[in-house]
């Protein structure tokens, strides 16, 4: 990407994105993808504070958020258990080699 045009890229991907969440939740599979791999990979805290503060897709916006990304997801869960379990298993250890 020539990066004298990346911010005009930004904007065009902004405003697509902006567009596809004034529909939201009547949305496509693929438009929901698009979204979900946008706010996963491509999305800057910039591109997200812009969304949050456009008046034609605030609402939506945070709808999607509550739906698509605030929520725990098994990946989280599984992380969460495993570190429980990790340090379940230093402290029992250390107890057995306290006398």
């Amino acid at each position: 990407m020539n990066p004298q045009n990346a911010g005009v890229i930004a904007d065009e991907e902004r405003a697509r994105i902006a567009a596809l969440l004034i529909r939201y939740p009547d949305n496509t599979p693929e438009e929901l993808a698009e979204l979900t791999n946008w706010f996963d990979r491509v999305a800057t805290p910039l591109d997200l504070g812009m969304l949050a503060s456009n008046p034609d897709a605030a609402k939506q916006y945070r709808a999607y958020r509550a739906q698509h990304i605030d929520r725990f997801k098994f990946k989280d869960m599984t992380r969460a258990a495993l570190f429980i379990g990790t340090v379940s298993a230093v402290i029992a250890g250390i107890g057995l080699l306290m006398p």
